[in-house]
Parts: structure tokens; sequence; C-alpha cells
């Protein structure tokens, strides 16, 4: 008997590993290999000077000494990690109130199926076309100077893009239109898996909504809070598109909206496989890096 369960087993074991041969050679193919490859690439010297193919020569560590000893790069992750932040704060607090709006049974919101959809709606956008949206609006002949004109706020049209806070808070702005439908939806599942029974005990000993919010939701929230924030790093890291398109590929004013990825983009631009190869090896190590102590901090508390 014994043996013919574990040969049962074993069988029923083999049809999961067939399933997982698709997953695998597609991971291997398209993840692995380029990413060995690119570790490989970032050891040697290879790069176009006109038609001149130049390299791939052995350097070692060489890359690596450039990049981190000149000034581009700690800039450029200064740049990056501010419109991180200013597009990851407001991103947050807005899910956490819709989602504790839409989760919460006694409000009774109608119409909530579609509100829904609506907030999701600009995640499905592409970054370009939203990118060419807000450059259009914030242009100097755009409508926002007309209004902000016509209303008498401002007597000449503003230069949005000239000044360096107001480009980035665009930046910032558009990344929190486009992923706060997102964040809302996983918050929201989070508060709906709540238990019930832990809000009634709490109202019945007479805490407000804010002590149950602070004291019961974003306790239990911590883990999704966790992924989000994480999740959020990680693509914040790998921001290129909207300042990209916005600044016209130059991260202007004053390079104060360029961003790491753009900073990778003109060595790869350049065919400069070499240099790209060990920015992309550092950039992987940093956002390692965040995501830990992002994950370390968070969860402190629960080993306390």
């Amino acid at each position: 008997m014994k043996g013919k369960r574990r040969a049962n087993v074993v069988r029923y074991n083999k049809w999961g590993y067939i399933f997982l041969i698709p997953f695998v050679v597609t991971y291997i193919v398209f993840q692995l290999i380029p990413m060995a490859t690119t570790i490989y690439n970032s050891f040697f010297e290879c790069y176009k000077s006109g038609l001149t193919q130049v390299g791939p020569n052995f350097v070692g560590l060489d890359n690596y000494k450039v990049v981190l000893g000149g000034p581009e790069i700690w800039t450029y992750a200064k740049n990056t990690l501010i419109m991180w932040v200013m597009g990851f704060a407001p991103q947050i607090l807005l899910s956490l109130l819709l989602g504790a709006w839409f989760s919460d049974p006694s409000l009774r919101l109608k119409g909530q199926r579609f509100f829904k959809t609506v907030i999701y709606l600009p995640n499905l956008i592409m970054a370009s076309a939203f990118s060419m949206l807000f450059f259009t609006l914030f242009s100097d002949s755009g409508p926002i100077n007309d209004i902000l004109m016509n209303i008498g706020i401002i007597s000449e049209p503003y230069k949005f893009m000239s000044h360096v806070w107001s480009t980035r808070g665009l930046i910032s702005g558009m990344n929190t239109l486009m992923w706060f439908g997102n964040t809302t939806i996983l918050l929201m599942a989070g508060m709906m898996g709540i238990d019930t029974s832990l809000y009634e005990a709490a109202q019945v000993d007479g805490a407000t909504s804010g002590q149950i919010f602070r004291k019961i939701t974003l306790p239990l929230l911590r883990p999704i809070l966790v992924y989000t924030m994480i999740t959020s790093l990680i693509g914040g890291i790998q921001m290129f598109d909207v300042p990209q398109i916005l600044t016209n590929q130059s991260g202007n004013p004053n390079r104060s909206a360029m961003t790491l990825i753009m900073y990778l983009n003109k060595h790869l631009y350049n065919k400069n496989y070499g240099m790209g190869g060990a920015i992309s090896v550092i950039l992987f190590v940093i956002t390692a890096i965040l995501s830990l102590i992002v994950f370390r901090m968070t969860t402190q508390k629960d080993k306390e």
C-alpha cells in the first residue's frame, strides 16, 4: 500500500513539474540569460566611436569605478528619489482614504463599482499618452495657462517645464494619477479581508474611527503596505517613460528631472554596453538594498 501511495504522489508531482516548464523556460530565456549577459558585459570596454567599434576589451572593475566615481549617478539618484517620494506619499494617502471609504459597510456608498472602475482607468492608459497629454496641458500656450490668466491668478504664461520643482511636480503627479487606482484596489482587498468582529468589538469599547484605523486597520494591513512600498520603490527606480517624454529626453531644467534609467538609456543609445552593464548592476544592487531596508523597517514591530 505504501509503495502504491508513493507511486501516486510521484505521478502527481510529475504533472506539477511539467506545468512549471513554460515558466522556467521563459525565466531562463528572458530573465536569467540577459541578467548574466549584462553582468558579463559590465567587465568589458565596448562602445562605438563614430563608425568604429571599440572592444570588447576586458577592463575588470574600471566601468564601476568610472560610474561610482562620477557625480552624475548620485545626482540622478537624488532626482529619482525625490520624484518617487513626491509621487508615492500622496498616492498611499489617497489610496488609504479611498480604500477605507469603499470597504466601510456602514457608509453604504452608492455606485461603488463605477467609481472603482474610474479610479483604476488611469492605470490602463499608456505612460507615453499620459505624458503627451500633460505636456500639452501645461505648455506655455496650453489650456492650464489660459485658465490661470483668465481668472487673474497670473498675468503671463507660467513656464512649467522651465522650473525645477514644477517639472518634478508634474512627473510625480502623473505617477500618482497612474498608480493610485492599483494601490487602492490592493489596500481595499486587504481591508475587506479583516474580520469585521474586530471593528464591532472596538466600537462597543468606545473606540473612535481614527483609533480603529490606527490600532486595527493599519497593523493588519502591514504586509500589503510592505508589498506596495517595495513594488512602488522598484517602479520609482525604474522611472523612465514619463520624464523621458515630458522633458524631451533632456531631463531639464538643469538635469533636475534626469532619472537613473534615463542615464542608463543614454549609454545604451550610444552602444556603450560596458558602462550600461555596470549601471544596470549598480541599479540592481541599489534596488535590493533599499527593498531590504524597507522590508526590515516595516516588519521590525512584528518581531518585537
